[in-house]
């Protein structure tokens, strides 16, 4: 069997096929590392974030138990153990309303 004939004009060039997937996997790879790069810097930005102001003190009308604590712009609500969700003024502390659960 004879070994193919390399000429030497065909001796510095890659095919074709290897040219496309070479410059693939530099394109995939610079995509990737483009990615890792962006979701790192979102992580950052997301945990740089203030916290959202709480209240410090909430009363609880006939000496409920919260169960748990939710906010909106203007207003917090707090989720009894009566079975009661109680929306608070942001600014006043006021209860505004009370929405009984069924």
């Amino acid at each position: 069997m004879d070994s193919p004939e390399i000429r030497p004009e065909d001796e510095g060039q890659e095919p074709a096929n290897l040219r496309f997937l070479r410059r693939l996997v530099t394109v995939l790879t610079a995509t990737m590392i483009g990615g890792v790069l962006l979701i790192i810097f979102l992580i950052v930005m997301r945990f740089n974030d203030p916290a959202p102001d709480l209240p410090t003190e909430i009363t609880l009308p006939g000496g409920a138990r919260a169960i748990s604590f939710t906010q909106g712009p203007d207003w917090y609500a707090v989720v009894t153990d009566n079975d009661e969700i109680l929306i608070f003024d942001r600014v006043t502390g006021q209860l505004e309303k009370t929405i009984s659960v069924q």
